[in-house]
């Protein structure tokens, strides 16, 4: 196939999958640790909700961990800025929220980085702490201890301590036809029309909790093991 066609191709898949798109839901936000596998155990989550309530209260940044049973048929960095968005996480006006996303059944995980924190938590920093911190420990299977230094990794590129570590062997790179495919995402993301994505079934608050209004943009990095 040319790579015309391929282009064409992938533009109607993406036009034709919109209506799907808008089917998606969200979980309620029942905590700053939303846990719907199961994954982690009591004393990480209590130490995790516990962690996170202190950075809030020091920086009013808001950093959730999410954990997903799926993604409902979308790309994970799809999912994520919804997500972000339909929780409201950070503060309105500052957009200086984080999610940790992991879906242990698909075997990806994302930074989800707000508009706010975005020159921060660069996509840079981002990817850098999920390939060298959290990812080693996931490959051992050891997801308690990945999502804990995984926490503390960007609590620590928000305070502008984090240093970056040496690259894991890895690669990122697409082909070119790809990159113009999620041209059309880039722009859904970037100017406001996250309105096709269908926030039903989503929750805001729960559990004494509750997104500030922040926007998300796409900023942020993935990775999978």
């Amino acid at each position: 196939m040319s790579d015309a066609r391929r282009i064409i191709v992938g533009l109607l898949l993406l036009w034709l999958s919109l209506p799907l798109i808008a089917a998606v839901s969200f979980p309620p936000l029942t905590g700053r640790v939303v846990d719907q596998a199961g994954l982690l155990d009591a004393s990480t989550a209590k130490k995790l909700e516990t962690q996170l309530q202190a950075h809030e209260v020091a920086t009013t940044n808001q950093l959730v961990v999410v954990i997903l049973k799926d993604l409902q048929g979308l790309a994970i960095e799809d999912y994520g800025y919804q997500l972000g968005r339909a929780w409201g996480i950070g503060q309105k006006g500052e957009n200086n929220g984080v999610l940790l996303i992991v879906v242990p059944s698909l075997r990806k995980v994302r930074i989800e980085v707000g508009y706010g924190l975005e020159g921060v938590l660069t996509d840079a920093l981002s990817a850098n702490i999920i390939q060298t911190v959290i990812l080693p420990s996931f490959r051992e299977e050891n997801f308690n201890q990945g999502i804990a230094v995984g926490v503390d990794a960007i609590i620590q590129a928000l305070g502008g301590q984090y240093r970056f570590n040496s690259p894991q062997n890895q690669s990122t790179e697409l082909p070119p036809w790809w990159v113009i495919f999620f041209i059309p995402l880039i722009f859904l993301r970037r100017f406001g029309m996250g309105g096709l994505y269908g926030h039903h079934g989503g929750s805001r608050r729960g559990g004494g909790f509750g997104g500030g209004g922040g926007g998300f943009g796409g900023g942020g990095a993935s990775g999978g093991w």
